[in-house]
């Protein structure tokens, strides 16, 4: 299925606000940021989950800019943001506490909600472009 012009755009728009929160934490992650070592050691997957996971998040960043790649961007950017919101939820809460005492205000978490729903209406405009189920669910 072929988007409309004002779907297209609104798909790009989607993608590059995706991409961009997703890119902007790859410095923290592959520079070892304290915030992000504190991070990942207090959910007991650093360094590996750290820099697992900005990879992972590297890989959606392209793969949403490709317009032939967009569901797997989608799918991956969802599958990523997924393990962090529910670390949010289970382990390091919604306002994260850093070593030295200072919080985020919920800044990551919300980012975090951000790129999920923006992965969700990402792969729901492009939903007949899933591989293998997308058109047999959708049609076309």
């Amino acid at each position: 299925m072929a988007l409309s012009k004002n779907l297209l755009v609104v798909s790009w728009a989607l993608r590059v606000i995706v991409a961009a929160i997703l890119f902007q934490t790859l410095y923290f992650k592959f520079t070892a940021a304290p915030e992000s070592v504190y991070i990942f050691s207090k959910l007991g997957m650093e360094p590996v989950g750290r820099i697992g996971s900005g990879v992972a998040e590297l890989i959606a960043v392209v793969l949403l800019m490709i317009p032939a790649c967009v569901p797997y961007g989608a799918i991956l950017a969802l599958g990523v943001i997924s393990g962090a919101i529910a670390s949010h939820l289970t382990k390091l809460g919604i306002v994260v506490i850093n070593s030295d005492g200072t919080a985020d205000g919920g800044l990551l978490f919300g980012l975090a909600l951000i790129v999920f729903f923006g992965s969700l209406a990402v792969l729901w405009l492009h939903r007949t472009e899933i591989p293998v189920v997308g058109h047999r669910l959708w049609g076309r």
